[in-house]
């Protein structure tokens, strides 16, 4: 079976960082392009980075320069640094494999609230 986990949200105050993680299983992980997505309460999905299977990542203008994304292929692991961060990134996180339209599979998302 084909899943994906998130995990490493949390309740933070503005200015701290989190670093989530999203385990990969039932797919050739080193293969595809993965990305993250969140969603503010009452918005839209918005995609905010990706990392492909060469490694060239991107980044929205929203988190560019605050967040960083990796990924450990021998572990089958997607990671997302999260710094600096604002009441405005507060949202369910979630994993994806693919960007956008081409998301094929994505995980349940790990919460992150940024409050003071």
């Amino acid at each position: 079976e084909e899943r994906l986990v998130e995990s490493g949200g949390g309740s933070v105050q503005p200015g701290e960082s989190l670093r989530l993680s999203c385990a990969a299983s039932g797919f050739t992980f080193s293969l595809y392009l993965m990305s993250w997505v969140r969603q503010a309460p009452g918005k839209e999905l918005e995609w905010i980075s990706y990392i492909n299977a060469y490694e060239k990542t991107y980044y929205s203008d929203s988190v560019k320069g605050r967040f960083t994304i990796s990924r450990d292929n021998a572990q089958n692991t997607l990671y997302l640094q999260l710094n600096s961060l604002k009441t405005e990134d507060t949202g369910m996180y979630y994993c994806s494999r693919g960007w956008t339209t081409a998301s094929s599979l994505r995980g349940q998302g790990t919460q992150v609230t940024v409050s003071s």
